[in-house]
């Protein structure tokens, strides 16, 4: 493949999609258009799934300004229909996902141009890196950082290069993403997850570069990092269903655990020695929790505040599994597919 950006005629365009993120999305803008271009032209595709907050009529006024800025309609309302939008608009033959919660190094894209060329890989992207404002914002975001809260996942491991199996938001050729089929539609979270593993199952391979550097801004709240686990435990199941195995066994572990104590908490009355074992079961999660968060702890300075990464990992692991397990339901029992939380999520 010659090397574009050595011809000087590349374009990259950047696809975001977004709704209801007046709140976040002039700064996002600004982060994106500052980025630092070396031989190759820059675009930006937004596309907005019908927000009714402002954020529409921002990017319409900001596209009349700013010629690089693009912005279009995605009557779907969720990420992947907006991703494709994006993708079927876009001028670039590369292309760079790029999300409205999270702040970029300003060489983010070239890094991204640079690893596509250098290691000839389908997809690259930069580890996932979380960070806090807050007290409880801060304890979320290490619990993000932690093996234990990630599952082991490479792409939380912040200095790691190298061959992955999924990258966070990714960068890709446009005529081999096209080719790819762009983004599953039916699949309101989880498409990034199920894009790299049909990547990996078409013989494709995805490289992590730790000089592709970002900053995310995780939930700020207990109850909202639930919902987020619970979305994606719901939507593993049908990227489980469709290719009929997990992309790793860490996507079935807080759902077999949490499901084994529900079963032994059933047992008991009926068999006393289940009783121990479920105390047993629930003492080895807390030691884990404890020791598995303790350098995550440590770095947030405050003991108080320290033991609420425990709270937020609890929280992951809980919410992820009783999602897996309704999807579980919607889509193996009841055969309902995900119209229930379908609904939930883009009203």
């Amino acid at each position: 493949m010659p090397n574009e950006i050595l011809n000087g005629n590349l374009i990259v365009s950047v696809i975001v999609p977004c709704r209801n993120e007046r709140d976040y999305i002039a700064e996002f803008l600004v982060n994106v258009l500052q980025q630092r271009v070396e031989n190759f032209e820059l675009e930006v595709v937004v596309a907005d799934g019908q927000s009714d907050d402002g954020t529409r009529e921002y990017l319409k006024g900001m596209a009349v300004a700013e010629a690089r800025l693009h912005w279009l309609d995605n009557p779907g309302r969720i990420v992947s229909t907006g991703l494709n939008r994006a993708i079927a608009v876009a001028r670039g033959q590369m292309i760079v996902r790029m999300d409205v919660h999270t702040r970029y190094a300003e060489d983010y894209i070239l890094r991204c141009v640079q690893a596509l060329e250098k290691t000839g890989a389908t997809c690259v992207g930069g580890p996932w890196v979380a960070e806090g404002q807050s007290p409880k914002q801060r304890a979320i975001a290490a619990a993000f950082q932690s093996r234990i809260g990630s599952g082991g996942a490479a792409s939380r491991r912040l200095e790691f290069s190298g061959w992955v199996d999924t990258v966070y938001l990714g960068a890709w050729r446009r005529s081999e993403l096209v080719q790819l089929g762009g983004f599953d539609e039916s699949l309101v979270r989880n498409q990034d997850d199920e894009l790299a593993l049909r990547i990996s199952r078409q013989g494709g391979r995805l490289w992590q570069s730790a000089d592709i550097r970002s900053m995310y801004w995780p939930r700020a709240s207990f109850a909202a990092l639930y919902r987020q686990f619970y979305q994606y435990g719901y939507w593993k199941i049908p990227v489980i269903r469709k290719h009929r195995l997990p992309a790793s066994v860490r996507h079935l572990a807080p759902f077999a655990f949490f499901f084994l104590l529900a079963l032994l908490a059933l047992v008991t009355p009926m068999w006393l020695p289940a009783g121990g074992l479920l105390t047993c079961g629930a003492l080895l999660y807390a030691g884990a929790l404890v020791v598995g968060t303790r350098n995550q702890r440590a770095t947030l300075g405050d003991g108080r505040f320290g033991w609420l990464t425990i709270v937020a990992v609890a929280t992951m692991h809980f919410g992820y599994a009783a999602g897996f397990g309704r999807a579980i339901l919607d889509f193996w029992v009841l055969r309902r597919g995900g119209q229930p939380a379908m609904k939930q999520l883009t009203r």
